[in-house]
């Protein structure tokens, strides 16, 4: 069994679910592949981590306002120099440095570390294209797939500029499918919702249109090869940085434990059949 964790923004603590369903199940992926936050959980069950785990670890942390100011301090400039050295500009964080004080200090700084075989999708800018990386250094292939445009910088990974993997594959299940007999692909993209008469705000369209966009291909994706199992967890009008509310996102999704499950019974029995 393989696994594809989507991108999403803090849509994506919904992965958590998806974790904790395997763990209680003893089912160990055979590999795993992540676009964007989907690349972050992904690496943290690569790295040996409970699904308990990292649930405790991100209601600590992003989940947790004191303790997100904190870290976020820790990063600022140490002197004037460091803050106008480059310019002062909205969003142009080091998201490399912003991970790892994010992140479990446990997570190995390296891909072969991992217990699990992992692939992280970024995409280049300039190159117009998926990028998949499976070996070298994790947290600069963790930050260039985590790149969400008009919220961080691009990052430079192997001489070439990166943003959010989502952005080329929101779910990459269909770099696993030669890897295990079922492929499970979760997307928690998410999409525009409303009564039909708002009209969105600024942020609002430049975050629903991409939101569209990935779902559109998406939809192509699964018309031309679907994993085995395909899930959608309730993720609601989530922000794509809405981390304060993940008490919430893990509460609104936790049916897709149960949908999992049945997903599974059903992949199993036809794989036995065949």
């Amino acid at each position: 069994m393989a696994v594809a964790f989507g991108g999403g923004g803090a849509r994506g603590l919904a992965h958590i679910h998806v974790i904790e369903t395997l763990n209680e199940l003893g089912i160990r992926p055979v590999a795993i592949a992540g676009s964007s936050i989907g690349a972050i959980m992904g690496a943290g069950m690569a790295a040996g981590m409970s699904g308990a785990d990292i649930r405790e670890h991100a209601l600590m942390t992003v989940g947790n306002k004191t303790a997100v100011v904190s870290r976020l301090w820790g990063l600022r400039p140490q002197t004037v120099r460091d803050a106008v050295a480059n310019g002062v500009r909205i969003g142009q964080f080091n998201l490399e440095r912003i991970l790892k004080a994010f992140l479990p200090a446990d997570l190995p700084d390296h891909f072969s570390d991992l217990q699990i075989p992992m692939r992280v999708i970024a995409t280049d800018y300039y190159g117009q294209n998926e990028v998949i990386v499976e070996e070298g250094a994790l947290f600069p292939a963790l930050a260039a797939s985590s790149a969400i445009p008009a919220v961080f910088m691009p990052v430079r990974l192997y001489g070439r500029v990166m943003i959010d993997g989502g952005i080329s594959n929101p779910v990459p299940y269909e770099c696993l499918m030669d890897k295990a007999d079922i492929v499970i692909g979760i997307d928690v993209v998410g999409a525009p919702e409303g009564d039909g008469t708002h009209i969105p705000n600024r942020m609002e369209s430049i975050f629903g249109s991409g939101q569209l966009m990935m779902q559109t291909a998406i939809s192509l994706k699964l018309r031309l090869q679907a994993p085995h199992i395909f899930l959608r967890p309730a993720v609601g009008r989530t922000g794509v940085m809405d981390f304060l509310k993940a008490r919430e996102v893990l509460a609104m999704s936790a049916g897709v434990k149960d949908e999992l499950k049945y997903a599974l019974d059903g992949a199993i029995e036809a794989h036995q059949r065949a």
